[in-house]
């Protein structure tokens, strides 16, 4: 038995709700109105991917994907394009930039593959016949508008494609160690300006680290968001079962007890941070 259509049924739904007799809200909507939700919706998908509830990333595709034929459908209206045609180019593109599946082509390791996947990149943009500015780079299709380590994420993703790259991890370590120096140099100077740059650079060689060992920084930092909020929370009561409040507890008290609390919650030695 054929599966239904619901990417089509969903396509028609939105045109219903933008219709003259649709929804007052869905009508009124515009591209720019779209635009948080847009990143609210995306930033819930990440949030799922996070977790283990198979119903809520799925939930949370579906709202994105939504969002999508929303664009799509506004599009339509302007008489630029509709959802299907969305669906055709992605499709003949993914096609076009994977000839070693659809094609006769071979790479030998993956970084030959995704330098091949920029070179198809490069030849669409010239064979689109779109006007592209006089200085083309490899960095021109990550958007800077993203949050900021997703873009450090995605700048020296890009460049490592070009073999612009550390050789290991050790080189990436001494890169840290290199910034950490000169972030405490501009310390003691007292140069704002620089701080702030040396402490940029020191984010920016993190992600670094992140991306090398292929872990996304984001998801990364949350876990140690959220490790850190928890294990301060338990302190907190820590001290409130004994009638005592953080304010009124010295540092040395306060990291006895998070080195404890440390302990209790990593079975195994360095288990935690």
């Amino acid at each position: 038995m054929a599966k239904e259509d619901y990417f089509g049924r969903l396509v028609e739904l939105m045109e219903v709700l933008r219709g003259p007799s649709g929804c007052p809200w869905d009508r009124e909507q515009t591209r720019e109105s779209l635009k948080p939700m847009l990143i609210e919706e995306a930033y819930e998908v990440l949030d799922a991917l996070d977790g283990e509830d198979a119903d809520e990333l799925c939930e949370e595709l579906g709202d994105l994907l939504f969002q999508v034929v929303f664009h799509s459908q506004i599009a339509s209206e302007r008489g630029e394009f509709d959802a299907q045609e969305v669906c055709r180019r992605v499709y003949e593109k993914m096609v076009r930039r994977h000839p070693h599946v659809f094609g006769d082509r071979f790479f030998a390791d993956s970084q030959e593959l995704l330098k091949n996947w920029e070179d198809i990149k490069t030849a669409e943009k010239e064979a689109s016949g779109r006007p592209s500015r006089k200085k083309e780079s490899l960095l021109d299709g990550v958007s800077m508008r993203q949050p900021a380590m997703y873009v450090a994420y995605q700048l020296t993703s890009k460049a490592s494609r070009v073999g612009f790259d550390w050789d290991d991890l050790k080189g990436i370590r001494e890169k840290l160690d290199e910034e950490f120096a000169e972030l405490e140099e501009a310390l003691q100077e007292g140069r704002a300006k620089q701080i702030k740059d040396e402490l940029g650079d020191l984010l920016f060689a993190a992600v670094n680290a992140a991306r090398f060992l292929e872990i996304d920084p984001e998801t990364a930092l949350n876990r140690a968001n959220a490790k850190f909020a928890s294990r301060f929370k338990r302190m907190e009561e820590s001290f409130s079962r004994r009638g005592r409040e953080l304010k009124d507890v010295n540092l040395s008290e306060m990291e006895r007890e998070w080195d404890r609390l440390k302990g209790a919650a990593a079975p195994k030695a360095g288990s935690e941070g």
